[in-house]
């Protein structure tokens, strides 16, 4: 098959534009998780709204710190948890994706580096590390999970309420199958359907190719990233293939990812520890004594918080300040640094990050000429150093930068999602192939297995497509074991010590090998292994079967046999199986016949002869199931039933608090609010119209009680007592705050009143010149109902005239408008009655001519269906065309 059909025919199909919509209450999202920042993309079909957007957090920004805090009994996420982290650094949790599922020892050596001294253990049964808060102890995956369920409820509300649970999340292409797994499990705890694990390139490639046109000539481009912790180079092979739409040739386009090279430890925050290494050094050397800022987690705190400015002002500016308030000690810090100095810094850096580049090119075989753009995402790449040394090796100019450095990923993920979500159509085609950044080897080990190429195989070579299946097949008749790894010792995910990340123990193979053993083997026992590598980059062992061949003879009958082809007889056989195996297939070796007819052939004038039988020598297949157990240990071993409920018990709990929290924090503010709006009001002139001193000061004193207690005893009150006195106080003020409204509403409602009772007036007067069909009756309805609310109307404004403004009115303006909605419905009616249509008065004939033509019609109809009998009964006698077919057929 030519490369560009298997591309068509592999690849997965997206588009920007969405031909049939899918139901307005249904939307999927791309989470594009980070070490630092997340973002959030949404593709919502409903009215009004973009098809594919980013949603935006509370601040309205696009996208949101990657943190997860407890103080003060309250769990704090994103910008909230960033409010804080100056102060209690200790108490927000950072870089949490590139700490899930990974061992204690290097989530204690990474923590250690970054100037992080959070409370951690490791965890008895998977060696991971346990982070020990205030509200409980949590795992890197249950900490995911809550900033995972965070994103949901960014998208939920940027669609305005529309559920969102199918998602796809992106992951950096070094992250290993422990760690795919450890998200996928977070996503779960969260209430996440992750439609699939999305490799970061493959995101940008569908970005950056979804608008373009390859049928002029293909290209290669790399995607070059440097992000905050990592940074990588795709290589990534554009063109176009021509295939068939509804019976006309068109163009469509497709990518293949050819190889991905990274750096998992080189990003901007290592640039950013440069200087606060740098400014540490300044520092401790001004204030001398054997000072050491870095032993405060509080100062290295404040002082990374200011580094990370003063790096964006070094990328347009060729020197910056810091300043530092209080770093440590109740002492300021103010220093400054040029850019060339910052460069300095970093020297050795400047070369390491062009390793990835170089990589993809060496592995490639591509030069660099060959190579039709690089493209920059990331945020680190705005550093200008670094984009220099680009440009010097590649000899270019100018660097391409199409993509949005932040938001390209996202974007490009979200069409990935609204491709394999149900229910959304996409028309502009662009085929995606991704690779497997890894390797993968299978090796078995059982009693009497060999150590060989027959146990230990490669079966997923680096950027195997995703997703692929495949089997494996072994001689043996005894249980055993399989395990999973990482193909190369120099090629293994950050923090991963063992190449193996996964083993099974498969048994049952020594129970049917014994259940078959007093058969007759045609061929020695085997195991078939079935292997997947999911659209996530997840490697994995799926279901095994043993497989046995017999060979036995069985007597089986014979159809009845004519002389002529009696040696060319078809046979039925039989089948054997047990309750768990399944027969494959059988296969005729030799027949030896019995004639069980022991009478004369020759007698029977018939051509046939008797039944007879036969023994044939068959062999069988039988595959039966055999039993998986997964055996893996270590931060890869998944969670056990009782450990997920667990967790997703505590989330929950957590969930439920924070709404409780939410709710206390809105009717909190909603009191102070209306006690605040409500005294302003007081005291303007307006309600001295409408309230008496005493009610006004009685009033007064309530809100000044109710103050007094929400600054003191308040502070810490429940959602439930700050509704009771927000209740109480509108108890209060909702009947002044009425009779206030209706200070200016119920004049004005008078006023449409008379109003519309001369409209109705002029519309009477208009009936009677042009409606003259219209009953009387139904006119002088209307003209009474008019008079009833003109008396009502007059009633009420003498009474209100008399009624003081401090008391309940005599009438308010809803009853107003309701009269006169009453009256022009009545109007309405009458309205819309209809003109009768005008009499036709038919010509009338003589009584003779009637009579006559009565008589003629009467004979003529006799005569008629005399005929049409007749005819009948002569077509019934004929046969029909059918039965005259039927018969020559015969």
């Amino acid at each position: 098959m030519p490369a560009k059909n298997m591309l068509f025919g592999l690849g997965i199909f997206l588009s920007l534009f969405l031909l049939n919509p899918i139901p307005s209450q249904s939307a999927v999202s791309s989470i594009d998780l980070g070490s630092e920042w997340f973002k959030v993309a949404v593709v919502n079909l409903k009215p009004g709204q973009p098809p594919i957007s980013i949603a935006i957090n509370e601040m309205s920004k696009r996208k949101t710190p990657s943190l997860v805090a407890f103080h003060s009994g309250s769990r704090l996420i994103g910008e909230e948890a960033s409010g804080i982290v100056a102060r209690y650094p200790n108490k927000v949790y950072s870089h949490l994706r590139d700490l899930i599922s990974k061992p204690f020892s290097h989530v204690s050596k990474t923590l250690e580096s970054l100037y992080l001294s959070y409370d951690i253990s490791p965890e008895e049964s998977r060696n991971v590390a346990v982070f020990k808060t205030e509200n409980g102890n949590f795992t890197a995956e249950e900490l995911v999970a809550m900033l995972f369920k965070y994103a949901l409820g960014l998208a939920e509300a940027h669609t305005r309420g529309t559920p969102v649970k199918d998602a796809v999340v992106t992951v950096p292409p070094y992250m290993g199958v422990a760690e795919r797994k450890g998200l996928l499990v977070a996503a779960e705890l969260a209430g996440i359907n992750v439609l699939a694990l999305v490799n970061e390139h493959s995101g940008a490639a569908l970005q950056y190719g979804i608008d373009k046109d390859f049928s002029n000539g293909s290209r290669h481009v790399i995607f070059y990233d440097m992000g905050a912790g990592s940074t990588y180079a795709a290589l990534v092979y554009f063109s176009a293939y021509n295939t068939k739409e509804f019976g006309k040739t068109v163009s469509a386009n497709q990518f293949q990812v050819k190889d991905v090279r990274w750096d998992a430890e080189l990003g901007g925050e290592h640039m950013e520890l440069r200087l606060v290494e740098h400014f540490a050094d300044e520092f401790n050397k001004q204030v001398g004594n054997g000072v050491d800022i870095r032993k405060s987690p509080k100062a290295m705190a404040k002082l990374k918080k200011q580094v990370k400015r003063t790096k964006e002002i070094l990328s347009a500016n060729t020197a910056a300040p810091i300043s530092v308030e209080s770093i440590y000690d109740d002492r300021d810090f103010r220093s400054s640094i040029t850019r060339e100095k910052f460069e300095e810094l970093c020297a050795d850096l400047w070369e390491k990050a062009l390793v990835p580049l170089k990589e993809v090119l060496t592995h490639s075989g591509l030069k660099i000429e060959d190579i039709y753009a690089v493209e920059l995402i990331g945020g680190a790449t705005r550093v200008p150093k670094l984009q220099a040394k680009l440009q010097e090796f590649l000899g270019r100019k100018e660097l391409d930068r199409h993509l949005d450095s932040d938001e390209a990923i996202t974007l490009g993920a979200s069409l990935h999602a609204a491709n394999i979500s149900d229910g959304i159509k996409l028309n502009r085609k662009l085929g995606m192939i991704d690779g497997s950044p890894y390797g993968y080897v299978i090796e078995v080990d059982g009693p009497d297995l060999p150590k060989d190429e027959s146990t230990k195989q490669l079966t997923i070579p680096h950027m195997k497509k995703l997703p692929s299946k495949m089997f494996r097949s072994i001689v043996h008749k005894k249980d055993f074991e399989v395990s999973l790894a990482y193909e190369s010792d120099d090629f293994l995910p950050p923090g991963t010590t063992s190449r193996t990340f996964a083993q099974y123990a498969v048994s049952g193979l020594t129970d049917a090998s014994e259940k078959y053993a007093s058969r007759n083997l045609s061929a020695p026992v085997k195991a078939n292994l079935h292997f997947s590598l999911s659209r996530s980059g997840i490697f994995s062992l799926d279901r095994a079967d043993a497989v046995i061949e017999i060979t036995e003879w069985v007597e089986v009958p014979l159809k009845n046999l004519t002389v002529d082809n009696s040696t060319s007889a078809s046979v039925n056989t039989s089948t054997e199986s047990g309750p768990t195996s399944t027969e494959e297939s059988n296969e005729k070796l030799n027949t030896v016949t019995v004639n069980s007819n022991t009478s004369d052939p020759g007698t029977n004038d018939s051509s046939t002869i008797s039944p007879v039988t036969e023994k044939k020598l068959k062999k069988r297949t039988f595959r039966v199931p055999l039993k998986i157990d997964e055996k893996t240990t270590g931060p890869g071993a998944p969670l056990s039933k009782e450990s997920f409920s667990e967790a997703k018990s505590k989330l929950e709990a957590l969930d439920k608090k924070d709404e409780e929290r939410r709710r206390t924090a809105e009717l909190k503010n909603s009191l102070e609010g209306y006690i605040y709006d409500t005294r302003d009001k007081l005291e303007s002139g307006d309600f001295v119209k409408i309230s008496t001193s005493q009610e006004r000061q009685s009033f007064i004193e309530k809100l000044d009680e109710v103050q007094e207690w929400l600054y003191t005893d308040g502070e810490d009150a429940s959602a439930t007592q700050f509704q009771e006195h927000l209740d109480k106080l509108k108890a209060i003020g909702d009947p002044i705050f009425f009779r206030h409204k209706e200070l200016t509403a119920r004049p004005a409602a008078s006023d449409h009143a008379r109003k519309y009772l001369n409209e109705v007036q002029q519309i009477v007067s208009g009936w009677e010149t042009n409606k003259s069909w219209l009953p009387k009756g139904k006119i002088d309805e209307v003209l009474n109902e008019a008079e009833k609310v003109k008396k009502w109307l007059n009633q009420k404004e003498a009474e209100q005239k008399d009624t003081p403004g401090s008391v309940k009115p005599a009438f308010t303006s809803e009853e107003v408008y309701v009269k006169v909605f009453d009256l022009q419905d009545k109007v309405n009616k009458v309205n819309k009655i209809p003109k009768p249509k005008p009499k036709v008065e038919k010509p009338l004939k003589n009584e003779t001519e009637n009579s006559k033509e009565k008589a003629d019609t009467t004979k003529s109809s006799s005569e008629e269906g005399t005929s049409q009998k007749e005819q009948t009964a002569a077509e019934a006698e004929k046969p029909s065309a059918d039965e005259k077919l039927d018969h020559d057929e015969l």
